[in-house]
């Protein structure tokens, strides 16, 4: 094409007769290919060939070019042969078909016994308390009284992020961050997640807790067996008992572990390895060193602690063979927990 001989109204004029022409879909693509096609296209050409145009003629050219493109632009865009024909298609549709539902989500059954066992406290009257999984080992150790030659300190037992830093081993650190902004008499309990090297059927590295924490005038172990004698109830049912058997933790003196009478049989089974009893938390009065480390005065403030792991009861109330199960996100074992 020669640019020099290009006559800018009889091109325009030529569009709109062609324009005014279109019958069909296919005449618009056309007419379209004819001036916009990116390879072929009448613009396209102008648009090369004007780089070889004489200068003088440069601005009249472009000027002129870019007004055919904006008419043509325009023209096809409004045209009513733009989309193609359809025929109306009737779907039927199958009113005995099942409708299609959307699964909703449902709360772990881990978190349903952690929600459960945090109610029956918020009922006695105890406050729920939080604290850091990354601990000191002042927290998570020495105020417990825990010794440095304890072996619970060692690495094969911890997870140790520098000399210093860890991930808790115990949610009792926020029993000691709790005391020491506020002065007794309370009641706390302080749930939360813990980490220990240990991973098999019964054992995750991370898995769950709940510690408890009462400080008051004249509490005594008679007023701890009370509470975790309603608290298996509230647990694993009426007809459940508890025994406490002498034991010893660093931070407890004295100190028990508490058994509550097998859930699923009477004269012994597989679970309670046919003893007719499973033992389920630690417990104790609380040792005078932790109070010391708080600035309590033990010659006037008694009080008791406890801690039980969430896993187990959630296996023993569930029926979970494998705590390894609460982990693999597996569908199928969690549908079977849906509540609601």
């Amino acid at each position: 094409m020669e640019l020099a001989n290009w006559d800018y109204e009889n091109e325009l004029n030529q569009f709109r007769s062609e324009l005014e022409g279109l019958g069909s879909h296919q005449d618009w693509m056309d007419l379209k290919n004819k001036y916009l096609s990116r390879k072929s296209g009448l613009i396209v050409k102008m648009m090369t060939e004007l780089r070889n145009a004489p200068k003088e003629l440069k601005p009249k050219l472009g000027k002129e070019i870019n007004l055919l493109k904006k008419e043509v632009d325009n023209s096809l865009k409004g045209s009513p042969h733009r989309q193609p024909g359809t025929k109306k298609q009737v779907k039927s549709l199958d009113l005995t078909l099942p409708a299609s539902f959307t699964t909703t989500g449902s709360f772990h059954p881990l978190y349903q016994v952690m929600d459960d066992m945090i109610s029956f406290f918020l009922h006695m009257g105890y406050d729920v308390a939080d604290g850091p999984e990354v601990e000191t080992s002042f927290y998570n150790f020495e105020a417990l009284n825990t010794p440095e030659s304890h072996p619970a300190r060692d690495d094969a037992d911890t997870f140790y992020i520098d000399d210093d830093r860890l991930l808790r081993t115990q949610t009792s650190g926020v029993q000691i961050r709790y005391m020491e902004k506020r002065q007794p008499p309370f009641r706390m309990i302080a749930p939360g997640k813990v980490f220990r090297r240990d991973d098999d059927v019964t054992h995750s590295p991370m898995f769950h807790q709940l510690e408890g924490l009462v400080v008051d005038r004249n509490i005594t172990f008679a007023n701890l067996k009370a509470t975790l004698q309603n608290f298996a109830k509230h647990l694993f049912g009426e007809q459940t008992r508890i025994r406490l058997r002498p034991s010893y933790f660093p931070f407890t003196e004295p100190s028990a572990e508490v058994d509550v009478t097998c859930p699923f049989c009477e004269s012994g089974c597989r679970v309670c390895k046919q003893t007719q009893w499973i033992e389920v938390l630690g417990c104790g009065m609380v040792d005078p060193n932790v109070f010391k480390a708080v600035g309590y005065d033990s010659e006037k403030w008694t009080g008791f602690a406890f801690g039980i792991g969430i896993e187990r009861v959630a296996m023993l109330k569930l029926g979970i063979p494998d705590i390894r199960y609460f982990y693999q996100n597996d569908k199928r074992f969690l549908d079977q927990f849906r509540r609601g």
